[in-house]
Formats: C-alpha cells, sequence, structure tokens
C-alpha cells in the first residue's frame, strides 16, 4: 500500500437506534460521541438506524403490505370512468 493515501481505519463502535446493541469493529467513520467499551478503552460512538440485529431480512419479522383493496380505493376515487370493455382471446 501506497504511504499516506489511506483513510484512519480504527477501531469504532456501532449502536443500533432501534434496539441499542452495540458491537465493536473497525472502520474509517468518526464521531464526536464516545464510549467506554467493556475493555477499558474509549472509542468512538456512531448510532446507526439499521444493523443486522433490526434488520427484518436477519431478524424474520417482514413488514406486511396491505395490497388487498388497493383497486376498489382506487376505483372509489377515479371512478370507473372510460373502463374498455374487455376483449377475451
Amino acid at each position: 500500500m501506497k504511504a499516506d493515501i489511506h483513510p484512519d481505519y480504527h477501531p469504532v463502535v456501532f449502536e443500533d437506534a432501534s434496539t441499542g446493541t452495540r458491537f465493536l469493529t473497525r472502520s474509517t467513520a468518526t464521531a464526536a460521541r464516545t464510549v467506554t467499551w467493556t475493555d477499558g478503552n474509549t472509542y468512538p460512538l456512531l448510532v446507526v438506524d439499521v444493523t443486522a440485529d433490526s434488520h427484518p431480512f436477519w431478524t424474520g419479522a417482514h413488514r406486511l403490505l396491505d395490497t388487498q383493496g388497493r383497486v376498489e380505493k382506487f376505483q372509489r376515487k377515479y371512478g370507473t370512468r372510460g373502463v374498455r370493455p374487455r376483449k377475451d382471446h
């Protein structure tokens, strides 16, 4: 690797905003907030919205979309005017 062209790669603690789970990893990201980790050292703390601890793909908590009644809602809002007869083949 060339000297003096790479960003500083250092230990950082990431915290999941929704679950509060924290994990220590390495990153080039920086933060003004710090936290003392279980090893007694102080590391930058980055709070993120989604991690593997809260992401629906990894937790299995998939969201269900309300798709029932979408056509009826559209027809109530815009009516059925201009509907052409269907041609069956």
